[in-house]
């Protein structure tokens, strides 16, 4: 997490992938949080190691749901599409990780249909947010507002795939600073 003093290169990630997630999604992610110098980890919730996304391709993950030490998270990550945002949600112990997380004050971020697993917990309560357009009913509590990535407390949401360079910037920042945010940005020709 940021410690104020340019962040921490020791923050844990765990981004999760469900059979159809949205691969650019997880991908682009977590290749921004990677090129910050995060510790991030691809943690399947399928039992096996190779998750097949939304486009049918598959991805080979670092780590089972059931081999985390949750404990050690500083941000969990939920990349959308669909079935993968409904499979996250319909998986009862990442709920329960999601629960826990949530209320030790640790940040959240979702992106594309997947703030739906967030709203149905409970977690989007007073909170602003965005999804990907048609699942603004899912965002139970929230104030959804239509944005490309929204930034509220511990909650980090984005709207679809295009999002992804500002999703990913986004947790850049709140996990190191706007300084290493920025620099990526410039470093990827992203304007």
């Amino acid at each position: 997490m940021r410690d104020g003093g340019g962040g921490s290169a020791s923050a844990m990630i765990n981004l999760f992938l469900a059979t159809g997630f949205e691969e650019i999604e997880a991908i682009g992610t977590a290749d921004i949080l990677r090129r910050a110098g995060l510790d991030l980890q691809l943690v399947s919730v399928t039992g096996e190691l190779t998750v097949t996304g939304a486009h049918s391709i598959g991805i080979e993950a670092d780590a089972l749901f059931e081999d985390v030490d949750f404990f050690e998270s500083d941000l969990l990550v939920l990349p959308g599409g669909m079935p993968g945002a409904a499979n996250l949600a319909a998986h009862s112990d990442l709920c329960e990780r999601l629960r826990d997380h949530a209320y030790l004050g640790r940040p959240l971020a979702a992106i594309c249909a997947a703030p739906l697993v967030l709203g149905r917990l409970g977690l989007l309560e007073g909170k602003r947010a965005t999804c990907y357009p048609g699942f603004e009913g899912e965002l139970e509590g929230a104030t959804c507002t239509g944005a490309l990535v929204e930034v509220d407390g511990n909650i980090v949401t984005g709207k679809g795939p295009a999002a992804v360079f500002e999703f990913g910037y986004a947790l850049v920042e709140l996990m190191k600073d706007r300084q290493t945010a920025d620099a990526l940005r410039e470093g990827m020709l992203y304007k």
